[in-house]
């Protein structure tokens, strides 16, 4: 069995929300939020609200659809914005630009429903993370499943989701290290098709444990 030369480090992490000064009332205020707010914040509203969101039954799991359906009553918006299928931006800057896209074609199209107070105002937020280590490491693929059958679900988000931020969406720390440490490509691009849009955490750690038991069992 291969080990790697550098071990792959398990981590934790919390995040601290930090509100900007970008307030918006509108919806073309939320147009010139978009243009102004930083990577940060598009990762915030967008890959990081699936952990916040992932229990509502109704509404959105992205957070400019869901204040644009819940403060603005505009459902067709909101459905557009929500349409957007994260699994498919490879970077941030894209994404920003689709979003403006949709809310700048609405604003110019409904030019009085832009104005329209919301009822309640958007907050552009980031997250601020801090990390911890579990004093936990893998150098071969048996010794990674120990480590991941144990994960806690903040691992799981820190490692499978918020690493898309660090490595510019591309991957996710577990794809990278089977991929650079263990030159399991096959492995790598299998779990990083594990889609974080639809699976909870919990059924994204079954499928990554199950894809790794194939692997070993190969």
């Amino acid at each position: 069995m291969k080990a790697a030369e550098q071990p792959f480090y398990f981590m934790t992490a919390s995040y601290v929300t930090c509100v900007s000064d970008i307030k918006v009332t509108n919806l073309a205020g939320l147009r010139d939020g978009l243009k102004g707010c930083t990577d940060a914040s598009i990762f915030y509203h967008t890959f990081q609200s699936l952990g916040r969101h992932h229990f509502l039954t109704e509404g959105f799991s992205n957070d400019f659809a869901q204040w644009v359906l819940a403060s603005c009553n505009q459902a067709e918006l909101a459905e557009e914005l929500a349409a957007l299928d994260i699994r498919e931006y490879l970077r941030l800057p894209d994404l920003r630009a689709d979003l403006c896209r949709l809310v700048d074609e609405f604003c110019t199209a409904y030019p009085g429903r832009a104005a329209q107070e919301a009822f309640e105002p958007f907050y552009f937020c980031e997250g601020m993370e801090v990390t911890v280590p579990l004093g936990v490491a893998a150098r071969t693929l048996q010794d990674f499943r120990g480590g991941l059958e144990q994960l806690s679900r903040s691992s799981l988000h820190y490692h499978f989701i918020s690493s898309r931020l660090r490595l510019q969406l591309r991957t996710n720390d577990f794809s990278y290290w089977f991929d650079t440490g263990l030159g399991l490509a096959e492995l790598a691009r299998n779990v990083n098709r594990i889609d974080i849009y639809t699976n909870t955490l919990e059924s994204a750690k079954e499928k990554l444990l199950a894809l790794v038991d194939e692997a070993l069992a190969s």
